[in-house]
């Protein structure tokens, strides 16, 4: 249901170093880079995070109540893409831990640019 998710961004080395380091876990490289936009996935086929410099030339703003939720495969991993997003140069914007009871384990960082991720499990 989801091709891609597009996050504004002021440098965009920064941004494919910092993304690439992080979701490199689940097979993620940059797919396409266009200079001002670059798709980071596994494929073309699967759903991809672009980062991308605004195209009307303004700086770059993370939405208020915008997020970009990961999947991460187990607790653990919710743990570990954490602690990597912290070592990247990501800012805490919630530690992990369970969320709802017996349903939802999550953690929250925002990026170097200021946009919002969780990390999550289900269960």
């Amino acid at each position: 249901m989801i091709g891609y998710v597009t996050l504004g961004v002021s440098d965009m080395a920064r941004a494919k170093q910092f993304y690439t380091d992080l979701l490199e876990g689940l097979g993620a490289k940059v797919l396409l880079d266009m200079e001002r936009i670059a798709f980071i996935g596994k494929n073309m086929g699967a759903p991809m995070l672009a980062v991308c410099q605004p195209f009307n030339g303004e700086p770059n703003h993370p939405g208020n109540g915008n997020m970009v939720a990961i999947p991460a495969g187990s607790k653990e991993a919710v743990d570990k893409f954490y602690r990597k997003a912290i070592e990247l140069g990501a800012t805490c914007d919630g530690e992990p831990g369970q969320r709802i009871p017996d349903m939802f384990y999550g953690a929250y960082v925002r990026d170097p640019d200021g946009n919002k991720l969780a990390f999550f499990e289900f269960g």
